[in-house]
């Protein structure tokens, strides 16, 4: 979605070339094919992880950092394996995310006009208010120390997995005019009757 909005920016007339059906499908199978290439590499060295006795997952559900913890040998090779496929699949993409939004702000600090530099701000707004709530989250659940809190790992893990996709569809819908002329007169309405019950 970074990409698509620096071609929608940076390069507006070139975005039907640019952002093409192909290079979407590429953008995605990349994606896809990360994912499932980390869990095809931790998920086995983290089941062969030796645990002691009867133990329970002190968790909402099976996170590798708490599944690890659990170990009651050596565990710092599949830390070390876990915090490089954090930083090639978390800081890497944030990185290219960052780049861009870099180069957006660049070539939107040159619009001369308020209601273009406004238009832009805007399109790229909701993007990257989930990338900050998503990332902030789970780069600091899957980089954090070994020591860190259970309860501080439960939190993230609730933040990340529920709260931000819950919120998903309402940080991009808000961007919408019908949505934005709907809440206002929601809200209108509820404070109209707010008032009515005072008086």
């Amino acid at each position: 979605m970074s990409y698509d909005r620096y071609v929608a920016v940076c390069r507006p007339l070139h975005y039907t070339v640019g952002m093409h059906s192909h290079l979407c499908l590429q953008l995605v199978a990349v994606a896809w094919c990360c994912g499932f290439l980390n869990s095809f590499v931790m998920c086995p060295q983290t089941m062969h992880l030796s645990r002691c006795g009867r133990r329970e997952v002190d968790h909402f559900l099976c996170e590798m950092p708490a599944l690890i913890a659990m170990s009651c040998e050596d565990t710092m090779l599949v830390e070390a394996l876990a915090f490089v496929l954090g930083v090639a699949l978390l800081l890497v993409p944030l990185s290219l995310i960052l780049i861009s939004y870099g180069m957006i702000t660049v070539a939107v600090l040159r619009i001369k006009s308020a209601a273009g530099r406004k238009k832009a701000f805007n399109t790229c707004s909701s993007h990257l208010t989930v990338v900050i709530l998503f990332y902030g989250t789970i780069i600091y659940m899957y980089l954090q120390p070994a020591n860190t809190s259970q309860d501080q790992g439960k939190f993230l893990t609730l933040f990340y997995c529920l709260v931000t996709p819950t919120l998903n569809p309402f940080i991009y819908t808000l961007r919408n005019k019908d949505v934005k002329w709907a809440m206002r007169k929601v809200l209108g309405k509820d404070r109209s009757l707010l008032d009515a019950g005072r008086h």
